[in-house]
């Protein structure tokens, strides 16, 4: 996200000398890394090669894993406490000056790179033509890389370019002030989609002949590391919803259940079926454990917004207790049945939880087209969490079955998508706001009351009728529910400031009517904007809200090039997509042969 600091802060991509000091600063990074690898595999050095041999005595995993592990555990941490505290920044003061002004950036390129790097350890450790595991891919006559390490450093080069093509995009198309633009999503799609890559690698190591099966650690540590891997794929596929987490969502409510069931069904189905019993459970607590301490350093040590996040522990519940059924032994049906229960009853359990602590209520009059959005992703992604347990045990159907399966998942999210990002704006609309200055000279604030016209403008069960100011400079967002006192009126609760750097708008979102009228917002030369005044009585109409909440974003740019764009993004996110499945199905072939192989004993072939 990004937003205005200041109105002498630029809004059109970065200075060039931090754009080019970070190409400077990757490039030798990068070179160095190079330099390490090739001393590595022509046995300049030996180290690296020692620090492996010493982690897999430890942890009875072959030194690729375990080594590439320590990385990623590192990476994603600092990547995720770097992305939430970024996203507070800018919802408390706005947009950056660059990349280097912001310490949250580093924190995500540290993250993000180390990411990268955990993929690489995995693709240049084994040498002299040695296959780190039987599922391996080729890359020159004597170099086999493990086909899930592969996967990871593309994850990792997936989210790194999205950097400098957020700088890009920047200068073409202005500031787009959502998590949802699409660099934004390079970025935290690649870290997401690389946690699957994480579970897969550790299924792999064991099909390693360094796989120490034998070691006291192994049983443990690998029940351990498989929560935490777990629990991981639920944080990364948990990042999209964070407009949501921090009550600044630009996007219609029907899209926040759908987001959380899509995560719980894919996570805890593949868990339970590969994992065993508990372990659903356990990644929900790893979840839970985890984005906890991470919003009490972003909003407690930081003094950044505070934010919230999704239970998912009544899913995680429902699959275990469906577990205990015969569907277990039908695994793709079982992911159906699990996704429909999560879809249904899980979003009943996480609607009360979020009617208790977020700051907008899941509304009666989202539930039938939420449920409609929400239900069919939840079984085709629980069906994708069947198909990747069985995988990772050699038992995945036929290519028609699993690819029928996968195929018609994508098409039922893009279908969900799109009508979720489906909205309209009402014309002819206005609001006419009484102002009533209630603050100090040095915090001004206002409380408000509010008319509509026309009168039927917003119905009875509407999402939210908002007074919203952000990116003044203060820490976050301040919102206020304002109540309804008649058909087309309503009037504040609690004072919401205003003046200086605050952005101030009434927001409304009513079914699929997405709009807002502006109260005050500064000047911002930066984008030739004059300051809207406030005024004791005013008539403002109601526009798109993205007009204001993006008022940097040049929505003047052109429309094939803004498609242009968009469209390298999703080609780029269905290769990411393509990569996991071809994965998967590697892997899956390689513990079917070794099943059918008498060489191999029935131990190690699967589990």
């Amino acid at each position: 996200m990004v937003g205005l600091e200041s109105a002498a802060t630029p809004a059109g991509g970065a200075a060039l000398d931090q754009v080019i000091g970070l190409s400077v600063a990757s490039m030798v990074l990068t070179a160095a890394l190079f330099a390490v690898a090739w001393a590595h595999r022509t046995h300049r050095i030996e180290w690296f090669a020692r620090m492996g041999d010493a982690l897999r005595r430890r942890t009875g995993e072959p030194g690729w894993a375990a080594f590439a592990s320590l990385f990623i555990a590192g990476a994603l941490v600092v990547a995720l406490l770097g992305f939430m505290w970024d996203v507070s920044l800018h919802a408390g003061r706005g947009r950056d000056e660059g990349p280097l002004a912001n310490p949250a950036h580093y924190l995500i390129l540290i993250g993000l790179f180390a990411l990268f790097i955990a993929g690489m350890v995995g693709v240049v450790y084994e040498r002299d033509g040695r296959r780190p595991s039987r599922a391996a891919v080729r890359i020159t006559r004597r170099w086999f890389a493990p086909v899930s390490a592969v996967f990871i450093a593309g994850c990792g080069i997936y989210a790194l370019i999205g950097f400098p093509l957020d700088d890009v995009w920047h200068r073409l198309f202005g500031q787009d002030v959502t998590l949802w633009g699409p660099t934004h999503l390079m970025l935290i799609g690649g870290a997401g989609l690389s946690t699957a890559g994480i579970v897969l690698m550790h299924r792999e190591a064991q099909l390693s002949d360094d796989y120490d099966r034998g070691s006291r650690h192994t049983g443990t540590l690998h029940k351990v590391t498989l929560t935490c891997a777990f629990g991981a794929m639920l944080i990364g596929l948990s990042v999209f919803q964070a407009e949501f987490d921090f009550g600044v969502a630009q996007f219609r409510m029907p899209f926040a259940p759908m987001m959380i069931a899509l995560a719980a069904a894919v996570t805890f189905v593949v868990a339970r079926l590969y994992a065993g019993p508990g372990i659903a459970v356990a990644a929900a607590l790893f979840f839970l454990v985890v984005r906890g301490i991470v919003s009490l350093i972003v909003g407690g040590v930081f003094g950044q917004a505070h934010h919230l996040f999704p239970l998912y522990l009544g899913s995680a519940v429902l699959v275990e207790l469906l577990a205990l059924t015969a569907l277990r032994r039908r695994p793709i049906l079982f992911g159906a049945v699990a996704g429909l229960v999560i879809g249904t009853v899980g979003s009943a359990v996480e609607k009360l939880w979020n009617d208790a602590f977020f700051p907008f209520a899941w509304a009666q009059d989202m539930w039938a087209e939420g449920l409609l959005m929400t239900v069919p992703v939840a079984v085709f992604a629980g069906m994708c969490g069947a198909l990747f347990a069985m995988g990772m045990q050699g038992r995945l159907p036929r290519p028609s079955v699993s690819r029928g399966i996968y195929l018609g998942a994508i098409l039922v999210l893009a279908v969900s998508i799109g009508n979720g990002l489906y909205y309209t704006t009402p014309k002819d609309a206005s609001a006419t706001i009484a102002i009533e200055q209630v603050g100090t000279a040095q915090e001004p604030a206002v409380e408000i009351e509010m008319t509509v016209e026309p009168v039927d403008l917003v119905d009875d069960e509407y999402t939210w009728v908002q007074l919203m100011a952000w990116q003044g400079g203060g820490p976050g967002v301040v919102s206020d529910n304002l109540e309804r006192t008649g058909d087309n009126t309503w009037r504040s609760t609690k004072p919401v400031p205003i003046e200086g750097n605050w952005k101030t708008l009434v927001r409304v979102q009513d079914g699929r009517m997405l709009t807002a009228v502006p109260v005050y917002l500064p000047e911002d030369p930066a984008i030739g904007a004059e300051e809207l005044s406030v005024e004791d009585t005013v008539t403002r109409d109601f526009t798109r809200e993205i007009e204001i909440l993006q008022r940097e974003r040049d929505l003047g740019a052109p429309t094939w090039l803004w498609a242009a764009g968009n469209t390298v993004v999703l080609v780029c996110t269905l290769a990411m997509l393509w990569g996991i499945a071809a994965a998967v199905g590697r892997v899956s072939r390689t513990v079917r042969d070794d099943a059918e192989s008498p060489a191999v004993p029935a131990e190690v072939a699967g589990r």
